[in-house]
């Protein structure tokens, strides 16, 4: 079957241009045409002419038709559905445009970041108000239709299974605190002290921080791509289709999950911590563990560890609320899954550090 080569014209009618594509616009056929070779500008795109047709194809007429591409004239079997779908998943990617590095380029840059961080912003605290009324209201009208099995699953996977790096990781965090604490205060002559700047440190900050930050790594990611995977099977889709809410099914679990487990994954990571910063104590400080734990009891006040540990719950929310949404606005394309997927894991780990610098503000002023 011979296949006819991919050509196109330019009608112009009432001020508005016309792309016309004619022939075969598929992979084999697309090669001869440029996409650049006509200014954008177009305001519709007429396939009543066009032969066969692929994804290739499609794609380079989403870029030559730009923002006529959504205005199509003409019927033809699958070229408006392969259009669409094309334009839907962002794969038109126009080239980027260089700048021409001026100062004023500069400050344009400038602002569409801030632009865009405001409105990240706003989206993911309307989300967050979503959540917590979807949260609130299964707890309180619908206790029923909490779904225990998946809770459950994720407490173990995403809780349950990271207590190992996270208390390895806070061990030795808490022999690094330790060893910096005693050679800061060997010149001092107050060696001692070590006992107490590892309890607090552990207590108070590092411990809950070190577990937030592993599981915006760890857990986060996993929630993003998770979710992600299934809008790009569409299988969030079906689920609205059904008449099941993503916020029911997937993301209160996670919230319900995580909430639970941070202060225990939190309590777990100080206690690593504290019993690092004791090995060190007794094999390079001559502190034997029976005057370390004394001493812990005595000179570091229990408050510590309950400042740290009220972190733990917000940490978790978070984790879950950031996951769960950038997984929930994934594209169709496993680019956007990678994008998001990142996205989150900085979101969360910012997010997460400035709480943090939040509640220790908070807590200087109350005294605590």
């Amino acid at each position: 079957m011979s296949k006819a080569e991919a050509s196109f014209e330019v009608h112009e009618e009432d001020g508005v241009r016309t792309l016309c594509p004619q022939g075969d616009w598929t992979v084999m056929t697309v090669h001869g045409v440029d996409p650049d070779t006509e200014p954008p500008g177009c305001g519709a795109l007429d396939i009543s002419a066009l032969g066969n047709i692929d994804t290739a194809g499609a794609l380079v007429l989403v870029r030559m038709a730009g923002d006529g591409a959504a205005n199509l004239t003409g019927s033809h079997d699958s070229a408006a559905r392969l259009i669409g779908l094309v334009t839907a998943s962002g794969m038109e990617c126009d080239p980027p445009e260089r700048g021409d590095g001026s100062f004023f380029e500069l400050f344009e840059r400038t602002g569409r970041a801030s632009v865009q961080m405001w409105t990240e912003a706003v989206a993911t605290l309307s989300f967050l108000g979503e959540a917590l009324a979807t949260c609130f209201r299964m707890l309180i009208f619908k206790p029923q239709r909490l779904r225990w099995t998946s809770i459950v699953a994720v407490m173990e996977v995403a809780g349950l299974d990271a207590l190992p790096i996270v208390a390895f990781l806070s061990f030795f965090v808490g022999m690094v605190v330790a060893f910096i604490g005693a050679t800061s205060l060997a010149d001092l002559g107050a060696t001692v002290f070590t006992v107490e700047l590892v309890g607090i440190a552990m207590m108070r900050e590092l411990g809950v921080l070190l577990t937030g930050i592993i599981l915006a790594g760890r857990t986060n990611s996993a929630f993003t791509a998770q979710i992600g995977a299934m809008r790009m099977r569409q299988e969030i889709d079906a689920m609205t289709t059904l008449g099941l809410s993503p916020q029911e099914v997937l993301v209160a679990p996670r919230i319900f999950a995580m909430a639970l487990m941070t202060p225990l994954l939190a309590f777990a990571a100080t206690i690593a911590g504290i019993f690092g910063g004791l090995v060190v104590g007794w094999l390079a400080l001559d502190i034997n563990p029976v005057m370390f734990i004394s001493r812990l009891q005595d000179a570091v006040a229990v408050t510590n560890f309950w400042v740290g540990l009220s972190k733990a719950p917000i940490f978790g929310l978070v984790v879950a609320l950031i996951g769960c949404r950038q997984g929930l606005i994934v594209g169709g394309s496993v680019q956007s899954l990678g994008s998001h997927t990142t996205t989150s894991v900085v979101q969360a780990i910012f997010s997460i550090i400035v709480i943090d610098a939040v509640f220790a503000i908070f807590y200087m002023e109350l005294d605590l």
